[in-house]
């Protein structure tokens, strides 16, 4: 299993992770890194444990807000699948109502036809 290491706050951490997973791994602790900045920067020192628990509740906001957009976006699809399903069965009856007229058509000409040759 390979093993990283990766810096956040200043602090080196040796990681495991799965194979061809170091870059994923690398750059979502470069995000958490750049997080912990941008609250040390807002907030001064507070306390590394503060600091990483507030970082990881804010990613963890973000990671909400977008399954709740994620899910919204889900129903809608679905929504939109129905709609299109609903047009589609649609559609086929319109098309086998104009098939029957055609055959219907079809027929009366042929009778014509055969009207008109026979007599």
């Amino acid at each position: 299993m390979p093993q990283i290491n990766v810096t956040i706050d200043g602090k080196n951490y040796r990681m495991a992770c799965a194979e061809g997973e170091e870059a994923h791994l690398t750059a979502l602790a470069g995000g958490l890194d750049a997080r912990v900045t941008e609250i040390r920067r807002a907030f001064g020192e507070i306390g590394d444990m503060r600091l990483h628990v507030m970082a990881a509740l804010m990613q963890a906001d973000e990671l909400q807000e977008a399954q709740g957009r994620l899910a919204a976006l889900e129903r809608e699809t679905a929504a939109l699948r129905a709609i299109v399903d609903g047009a589609d069965a649609t559609r086929a009856a319109e098309e086998a109502h104009l098939a029957e007229g055609l055959r219907r058509c079809a027929d009366r000409i042929e009778r014509l036809a055969h009207t008109i040759s026979a007599g």
